[in-house]
């Protein structure tokens, strides 16, 4: 009966009703929004090297080493030894690793000297492995593969000519001109610093380093004498190490660590990731308190709706007492009323978020990398839901008490 009553007296006002589940729904579907992004930014973040045991650099602190080898946003101040590299590489129970050298940088953005084994290891979120949009990895000594952000801001395409630099920074007034290289692939977008990097050989950065000096041009006999035996690098940046089984990973660790050769240090990608992430949690906190408070302003307006449409609702409030509704029943009316329109925001936000997701999704995967996953609302969105629902019955009980306590005589005074 009650029921039956609350949907009809919202019908009569549909306009106002859905007016204001359209507020809550748009609340809701944002609020759910950022929790998705968010989500789905922590696992591309956190999944940034999934595939990697360890990352081996000069002695520093694991969030240095992260910073640097995957973010490149820091600069080590100190390389790894061939010798050293060779000898871990070369150890039974390591299957494969990935050499960095970092240092160049060709207009803003970072190069990285590596080997073949950087496309066929490095893995991303979800089992995702390096793919070309066009093109191949490098072969040829002045070859260069580019991340897809490089190629979409410089405008490049395979088979351009171009000029690193020696250092890091927009500008470099210490070019490698005399030795040019060709564009022969372009990544697909990750989401990664992969997309801003420029990834050549190792053996490519020992040449344009070989008899080297700023400002001074190298003779066709220098350019010459840069054969792939001259080329062996003395030093890299780091390197990425990949466990032939999972059991021997914090063995090798801590090896690595008490190394006698040179002060090196084994960083577990996973566990640094983490520790980098809880950094950030200021800024997550803050995204979510942005969604709550979208939330809080659309029941706020709910509840100004339906203070101001109790005014207008005086003479039926006292019509339905003067049939035999008790007080009580006119609460339970209202509040009724409060939680069928937040119910069906909930609804629609939840469908209106989920459309968006849908919609989206391709967008977010190939402009940023982000991987949308989607499922059915998890612990943490049913959380909120819930927490959203129980706030609206707490609100919707302010205009039903006021109309609880509305007299009978109230309502049927002519007020002039």
């Amino acid at each position: 009966m009650i029921a039956t009553l609350a949907l009809r007296s919202l019908v009569n006002r549909r306009g106002t009703a859905l007016l204001t589940i359209s507020t809550i729904a748009v609340s809701v579907a944002l609020l759910l929004g950022v929790q998705m992004l968010r989500e789905a930014a922590r696992r591309s973040f956190t999944s940034t090297v999934s595939g990697v045991d360890l990352i081996v650099a000069a002695r520093t602190s694991p969030l240095s080493v992260i910073l640097d080898t995957v973010f490149h946003v820091d600069d080590a101040q100190t390389n790894v030894s061939w010798e050293s590299y060779q000898k871990i590489a070369h150890h039974p129970d390591v299957a494969w690793t990935i050499p960095l050298s970092l240092g160049d940088s060709h207009r803003g953005f970072r190069v990285l000297g590596t080997s073949a084994g950087y496309f066929a290891h490095y893995t991303l979120a979800d089992g995702r492995t390096l793919r070309f949009q066009v093109g191949a990895p490098f072969h040829a000594l002045y070859d260069a593969v580019l991340g897809s952000e490089v190629a979409r801001s410089l405008h490049y395409h395979v088979g351009d000519a171009i000029i690193l630099s020696h250092g890091l920074g927009q500008v470099s007034f210490r070019q490698h001109r005399d030795r040019p290289f060709r564009v022969v692939g372009i990544l697909r977008p990750t989401g990664t610093p992969a997309d801003r990097t420029v990834d050549v050989s190792l053996e490519a950065i020992s040449a344009i380093h070989l008899n080297w000096w700023p400002g001074v041009s190298r003779t066709a006999a220098d350019t010459a004498a840069a054969r792939p035996s001259d080329l062996t690098p003395e030093s890299i940046t780091a390197f990425m190490v990949g466990m032939r089984a999972r059991p021997m990973l914090f063995t090798m660790q801590r090896a690595i660590n008490q190394y006698r050769g040179e002060p090196l240090v084994a960083v577990i990608p996973g566990v640094a990731l983490d520790q980098l992430w809880n950094l950030m949690s200021t800024a997550e906190a803050a995204l979510s308190a942005v969604g709550a408070c979208v939330v809080l302003a659309g029941l706020l307006g709910m509840l100004a709706t339906i203070l101001t449409s109790l005014n207008e609702r005086r003479r039926e409030m006292a019509i339905l007492r003067s049939l035999g509704a008790g007080a009580r029943t006119v609460f339970a009316l209202m509040l009724l009323e409060a939680v069928t329109l937040v119910s069906s925001g909930l609804i629609a936000g939840l469908l209106l978020a989920y459309s968006a997701l849908w919609t989206l999704r391709p967008l977010f995967a190939t402009r940023w990398g982000l991987v949308l996953s989607i499922e059915a609302p998890g612990t943490r969105s049913a959380a909120v839901l819930l927490a959203v629902l129980v706030s609206a019955i707490l609100i919707g009980c302010i205009p039903a008490w006021r109309a609880y306590r509305v007299s009978l005589a109230d309502g049927l005074q002519i007020r002039l």
